[in-house]
């Protein structure tokens, strides 16, 4: 699976993958496991608007919206940890999805590391 990058203004590219190295480049460092999660709450007017489209078949828009939106957010947490461990990549990265009375939860867990040049 390709890295996946997460760019905030003046913060450098950290490589973030599934794999559980980057090939071409050294791991030098382990600092741990890192963790993010995402927890957003389903709005009323999306779930109508969604079993309406379950109905008539279709895509939900409104849903992968969010589950984007959380993915996303789990990631970055997840990388601003590793970057606080002093790690500039995370491997091995797992993502799960739950959904907990009516809320969608995303995490993202891998290990921090530093990788050389």
């Amino acid at each position: 699976m390709a890295p996946w990058g997460n760019e905030k203004s003046g913060d450098s590219k950290m490589i973030v993958t599934t794999t559980p190295s980057v090939e071409g480049r050294k791991i030098t460092a382990y600092h741990g496991v890192v963790v993010g999660e995402a927890i957003l709450g389903a709005n009323v007017f999306r779930d109508i608007f969604a079993g309406i489209t379950d109905i008539i078949g279709g895509r939900s828009g409104a849903y992968e919206e969010s589950l984007a939106e959380a993915r996303s957010t789990a990631l970055a947490e997840m990388e601003d940890r590793a970057r606080a461990a002093g790690g500039n990549a995370v491997v091995g990265v797992d993502l799960d999805y739950e959904v907990i009375n009516n809320m969608l939860m995303v995490s993202a867990s891998g290990t921090s590391v530093t990788l050389e040049g």
